[in-house]
Parts: C-alpha cells; structure tokens; sequence
C-alpha cells in the first residue's frame, strides 16, 4: 500500500526520453504498470497533447521534482505540480551531487518536512542509509525510494548488502528502488529481496525496443514478487543431495 493506493502492478514506469508519445503509450500498456511517473519539465514541454496523452493512459501519476537542488526549488515545483495533476503525491528530489545525481540528504529531510505538513503524500528518493531514513519517517513520509544506483546507469544493485539491511531494518515500510535499474533480471533481484516495487524509465525509453522491453519488466518484477512470497531457498556453502540415498538401488560386487 502506497499511502492511500493499493497498486496492481509493483512496476512504476517513467515517461521520459521515449522516441515518440506513441511508443511511450504502448511501453506503458505493455509493462502493466498502473503508477507513472511524470515531470512538472516534461508536462511542460508537450503542453496540451502531452495531458491528453496523460489521460488516454488512464494511469495513477506521480509527479517529479526532478532537477532540483534546492529545498526552494522543489518545494515550488511540488506546489506547481499538485494544482497541474491535481494529486497530493509527489516524488521528492532535490539533488546534491551533479556527476552522480545523489539526493542532498539535509535538503531532502528539510523540503519532505515541509511538503508532509502541508498535506503531501511525499515519495522521497533517498539512498539505503539508515538513518536519514529515519528522519524522513519522522518528518511524516510513509514510503522512501533508495536507490539502486546512480539515475540513469544501469549498475543495478550496487550495494546489495545496504539494501538488503535497510529491507530488514524498515520491515513495514513500503520500499520503492529507484534509479539504477538497468536489466530485468536486477528488477527481479531486488524483488525476491523483498523490495515492494520498482521504479524506472531509462532502460524502457532508450532501449532498442521500448515496448519489448517493458514487457519483460512487467513480468520480472511479477516474478520477483512471487518468487519472495513462495520462499526462496537458503544458500548453502556446501552441496546438498536433491534425491535422497534412502531406496537407492544397490548393485552387487
């Protein structure tokens, strides 16, 4: 549960840098996803088509403050967007590294203490450290999106240990990965680590083909999930006979 919305697919799906709105529209059918993300910027640039776009998809949005560096900034482009959508929900970034796009983590408390009060359903994108998790919990977010690596890169997992620690740390809190993804099979990874969804855009919009690709997300991060619901089995340093020595036959000298 996100806030107040039960989601069908564990697949939230971004809206940028797709070939054309036609391609975009069919990623996101393709992908199942029932959460898109879009940009106050984005919005922006396609006016009154891209709205209409918006609508046809018929998907919940969660606007972005994306490309902000600033608590200012994003507490404006927050403000922007909610009268835009007309959504409470916001996903919160405010940008503190420019070569590796990593949140500010005293900018981003600071603009999600403010957005919370004033009756936001805020969506931080934070980084799997412990404690400026904490905080954002305390300033009144109920879901927080650690990344998997930084935007745009396709690493992955980088720090599964991190992760795998903060999934266990905040075991009730709804945990988004966000930023990083970059094949299927990472999606699923961190799935069956018992994320509750992914978040991503770039490795669906500039793949060579987009609506392929969001396809076979849709269905990883699915079978990620239910491959953590079944029980995955526990490592073992050693090997383990799968057919037991009981019954075996027995063959004279």
């Amino acid at each position: 549960m996100f806030y107040d919305y039960q989601p069908q697919s564990r697949l939230l799906l971004g809206t940028a840098g797709y070939p054309s709105p036609a391609v975009l529209q069919q990623a996101v059918e393709a992908s199942g996803s029932d959460i898109i993300t879009v940009s106050l910027r984005r919005e922006g640039e396609g006016g009154g088509a891209f709205r209409q776009l918006l609508t046809q998809l018929n998907k919940r949005v969660l606007p972005n403050t994306a490309g902000c560096h600033t608590v200012k900034d994003a507490v404006t482009t927050a403000h922007m967007a909610r009268e835009v959508f007309n959504t409470r929900w916001i996903k919160l970034e405010v940008i503190g590294h420019a070569d590796t796009l990593q949140p500010d983590p005293f900018a981003l408390v600071e603009a999600a203490r403010i957005l919370c009060r004033e009756d936001f359903q805020v969506f931080p994108y934070t980084t799997e450290d412990l404690i400026l998790g904490e905080k954002l919990l305390e300033a009144g977010c109920e879901v927080l999106m650690p990344w998997g690596a930084p935007i745009g890169s396709g690493q992955g997992l980088r720090n599964i240990e991190g992760l795998r620690t903060m999934r266990n740390w905040f075991k009730h809190v709804p945990l988004i990965i966000d930023a990083g993804i970059g094949a299927p099979s990472q999606a699923a990874q961190a799935m069956e680590m018992g994320f509750d969804a992914i978040l991503l855009n770039t490795a669906v919009a500039k793949a060579r083909d987009p609506v392929a690709m969001a396809t076979a997300f849709g269905q990883a991060v699915q079978a990620g999930l239910t491959a953590h619901e079944a029980g995955l089995m526990e490592r073992r340093d050693m090997a383990a006979a799968s057919t037991p020595l009981f019954g075996l036959a027995e063959f004279g000298s």
